[in-house]
């Protein structure tokens, strides 16, 4: 097993998972079997309670696990299927370790974070890493890891300690460093800064870990001179400084990286039976690259939501949309809107933000509204959705928006004035939307409807079969803790239940 750590410094947020996600691609285009971990350094279990704004969204797995959103793209990139054990947290680690002591495991020792933590932080690794992740359930053979945060957070402490014990133990033909590392540019004078990074090798290596390789982030190509100071000060060669500055597709990445040399330098390092140059795949992906920045048609599309102020609060739908509009050739527009500013209450105190917000959706060839919790801004989206179904503009409802297209629905068409969701109002006498078993009230943290389900379709002539490919079921990953209620009646005016779920 060869091990890859991606770590980052000087800020965060800046692109260590898309790196990490370009390596796993081009050593899969070698014809190597890749898996890949993340580690998050803060307390909590998982990501599942965690405010959109505080890491974007929450990405689930097949087995259910909510974890962090770079798992997204490890999976989208490398076209495997992780579990919840490749996201570490230092509330899993300390959790284990805790348990552990409870059981008596430890024989009386005095737990502490050196060597205990650090051991356990080590073996999950190990663990974790031999997990098959694609179709053939081959063990794999390179394990990407990514460490959260910026080297020096006091969070990520334990595990530089603990993957500096475990260069050792790995031996050095199979541990590679990679430091991703930001060159700002500043306006004022133009010139591309080289000591934040010196800093922040400088950290590393007081840590106890010495990177094979510096990616330098930018918003413009580094130039030559700039290159070799970083060498000069880092104690690096020229070539093992790589810079990815900023690009137009993500998708682009992986392509930089191949074309400055990164496969022969995997190839000496960690002596891969690989050849000096990648095969057709990412021949492949250069080619989508390149469809990407040439596409000539637009299509816009309105994500009306609750959390818009932060990009990577919608992450996978962005991307699934992108995806999609560029398998039909599209540029995608996403236009993103706060749904509150489609309320009456934002006219009357601030029209300026209504009348922009109602120009964008009025300007969309589709309409998305995605998942959400709680109350606030569904009046926004329902006001949206009423909007697409009597305009006739294309629509799709995922999770709460899909529940709302239903109560507007109801509402609007059926004369069901008091239809609404128990989420909402829990005595609602018209309860279209129901808690699901799985719910349970009295706590948050995993307990919706989590992960990969089978839906069987009952009849030939659904339509929505057909949209599937005329499939006798499909499996999808659910994260929710409401539904449309399962068995109804629904006539003109009034509602009844069938008895049993």
């Amino acid at each position: 097993m060869k091990y890859i750590l991606v770590t980052g410094g000087v800020i965060s947020g800046i692109g260590k998972g898309i790196i990490a996600s370009s390596i796993g691609t081009i050593l899969k285009s070698c014809g190597l079997r890749v898996t890949a971990i993340k580690i998050d350094p803060y307390i909590n279990i998982d990501a599942g309670t965690f405010s959109p704004y505080e890491h974007g969204e929450v990405f689930v797995l097949n087995d259910g696990g909510e974890v962090d959103l770079d798992l997204g793209n490890y999976e989208r990139f490398l076209d495997i299927n992780l579990y919840k054990d490749n996201n570490i947290t230092t509330g899993k680690i300390y959790h284990h370790v805790i348990k552990k002591e409870r059981r008596g495991d430890y024989l009386g020792k005095t737990v502490q974070v050196v060597p205990h933590i650090t051991d356990a932080i080590q073996e999950w690794v190990m663990n974790q890493s031999k997990v098959p992740v694609d179709g053939n359930r081959e063990e794999p053979q390179i394990c990407v890891i990514e460490l959260g945060g910026t080297i020096g957070d006091i969070e990520g402490m334990p595990f530089v300690e603990a993957f500096r014990q475990f260069q050792f133990k790995a031996k050095r033909e199979n541990f590679y460093n990679i430091h991703v590392s930001l060159v700002p540019q500043p306006s004022a004078t133009g010139e591309q800064k080289t000591k934040p990074t010196q800093n922040s090798i400088r950290a590393l290596r007081g840590l106890g870990l010495s990177p094979d390789l510096i990616v330098c982030r930018s918003s413009t190509p580094i130039e030559m001179a700039v290159k070799e100071k970083i060498s000069m000060f880092c104690h690096v060669k020229p070539e093992q400084v790589m810079c990815i500055h900023d690009v137009s597709s993500t998708y682009r990445v992986p392509v930089l990286l191949e074309q400055q040399g990164i496969v022969q330098h995997f190839k000496e390092r960690l002596d891969l039976p690989v050849g000096d140059s990648s095969s057709g795949l990412l021949l492949r992906w250069g080619n989508m690259a390149d469809r990407y920045e040439k596409l000539q048609k637009t299509c816009s599309i309105a994500l009306v939501g609750k959390y818009t102020k932060l990009r990577d609060c919608y992450a996978s739908v962005f991307k699934a949309l992108e995806h999609s509009a560029l398998a039909v050739n599209h540029r995608l527009n996403l236009m993103y809107i706060d749904s509150i500013d489609l309320e009456q209450d934002t006219k009357a105190q601030d029209p300026v933000r209504f009348h922009e917000a109602w120009q964008k959706l009025c300007t969309a060839d589709g309409v998305l509204v995605p998942g959400g919790f709680g109350l606030r801004g569904t009046l926004g989206k329902m006001q949206a959705i009423s909007w697409a179904r009597t305009k006739k503009i294309p629509f799709l409802g995922v999770c709460l928006g899909m529940q709302l297209a239903v109560i507007e629905f109801a509402r609007n068409c059926l004369d069901m004035e008091d239809a609404n969701s128990t989420e909402f109002e829990p005595s609602t006498p018209v309860p279209l939307v129901i808690d699901m078993p799985e719910h349970n009230p009295g706590e948050l943290g995993g307990t919706m409807r989590l992960g990969l389900r089978r839906t069987v379709f009952k009849t030939q002539n659904s339509v929505l079969r057909k949209l599937y490919g005329d499939v006798p079921f499909i499996e999808e990953r659910h994260r929710h803790r409401y539904e449309i209620i399962p068995i109804l009646l629904v006539s003109s005016s009034t509602l009844s239940f069938l008895p049993g779920r």
